[in-house]
């Protein structure tokens, strides 16, 4: 009677008792050889530079570095805004003053759009620490066109203001900003925004003051610096009346030597 085909109930049983031990073997070894490889990791000494998380972290550094802001070196007023008294057809003045917050010199330029209708005065300088001065702008107001009611008038007129550390006391010159582009920093881009000269404002009264401000600084430039020289007293009397008397010593000395020789 064939019973080649037939198959035992036990069969199953026999190769799963076979196969089963064979299973965990492959499971263990897998398990054995993670941890082994878990446990080198462990055991490996740590290397400078040779891992990726101090990469990271450098990265993660120089990015949050990028977005802090940077920090001013001048303060302005007004801070973001150069006001001007709309009157078309003819040239008119702001002011600005600039600060130097820092503890070193600060060089600062001034740019425009418009440098054919625009200047300031002066269009840069050096300033000490805590050294401050009220900057002149000039600009010439365009007469309204199509009909445009006047103070509707908008300027597409932009001021820029760059700052540069400098080291020890120098005289300004613009070719600091070109020499040394990687250290400049734009301070400020200033908008301008037109007052009705008859109409009372706190700005227009600020700039008022800024702008006699600073025509009084220009006048006191021009004037020569004072005399420290002999002070007279009473009837002519001179102070340092020694000196008149040694630089005749010396002339007497200068003749008699000429006539000796």
């Amino acid at each position: 009677m064939p019973i080649a085909d037939e198959k035992s109930p036990s069969d199953g049983k026999v190769w799963g008792l076979f196969k089963l031990p064979f299973r965990q073997s492959g499971n263990a070894n897998a398990m054995s050889s993670s941890s082994a490889s878990h446990q080198q990791s462990l055991n490996q000494p740590h290397v400078e530079g040779s891992n990726h998380p101090q990469s990271s972290n450098n990265s993660v550094s120089s990015v949050a570095k990028s977005l802090l802001p940077t920090r001013r070196r001048l303060k302005l007023d007004p801070a973001n805004k150069l006001y001007f008294p709309y009157e078309p057809g003819k040239q008119v003045r702001s002011a600005i003053r600039i600060k130097n917050t820092t503890k070193s010199n600060v060089a600062f330029k001034f740019q425009t759009t418009a440098p054919k209708s625009c200047f300031m005065r002066p269009p840069g300088a050096i300033l000490t620490p805590g050294e401050s001065l009220v900057a002149t702008v000039f600009k010439f107001v365009e007469p309204p066109e199509n009909n445009e009611k006047p103070m509707d008038q908008k300027s597409r007129v932009k001021f820029k203001i760059m700052s540069l550390k400098v080291k020890g006391a120098m005289d300004y010159a613009p070719e600091l900003f070109d020499e040394q582009k990687d250290q400049v920093a734009i301070e400020q881009i200033l908008r301008v925004v037109f007052l009705h000269p008859e109409r009372p404002c706190p700005a227009l009264d600020k700039l008022k003051r800024q702008l006699a401000e600073a025509d009084a600084a220009v006048e006191a430039r021009k004037k020569p610096p004072e005399d420290t020289g002999p002070k007279i007293i009473g009837e002519g009397l001179v102070i340092d009346e020694w000196k008149e008397r040694r630089e005749r010593y010396l002339a007497r000395q200068q003749v008699e030597g000429v006539d000796s020789v």
